[in-house]
């Protein structure tokens, strides 16, 4: 059974930089998609960044691009994200998640389609 662990997360000042880890444990992820998502305080889980399986596709929300990156390590089977030039607004709860297989750039990013998840990490952007 496929495990998630992510790392990495915590207080930061706005223009400040983290780096998300996301170790596997259980199987590899070489053929899993691997998404990172956050949640807000009273907000929905959405989607930051995703990357397939391949490694050759990736996806950001509007609101990140260009200021995270989404990377991935198979030999390490981890994934990361690094985070520049963090706002208050990236605030949240970060969860990765997996999912097996091929899937559209479309679909990439949708946090339905994940089956599984990490118990998250907290990163706060305060002054």
């Amino acid at each position: 059974q496929l495990q998630l662990v992510e790392s990495g997360g915590g207080l930061v000042q706005p223009g400040g930089s983290l780096r998300l880890s996301c170790a596997a444990s259980g199987s590899t992820l070489d053929h899993y998609n691997i998404g990172w998502f956050r949640q807000a305080p009273g907000k929905e889980r959405e989607g930051v960044s995703c990357i397939s399986s391949s490694g050759d596709s990736t996806s950001y929300a509007d609101s990140v691009k260009g200021r995270f990156t989404i990377s991935r390590d198979n030999v390490k089977n981890t994934v990361y994200l690094q985070m520049n030039s963090l706002k208050p607004e990236d605030t949240g709860v970060y969860y990765c998640a997996a999912e097996f297989g091929v899937l559209t750039v479309q679909r990439m990013c949708v946090t339905q389609i994940y089956d599984y998840w990490g118990q998250g990490t907290q990163v706060t952007v305060s002054s």
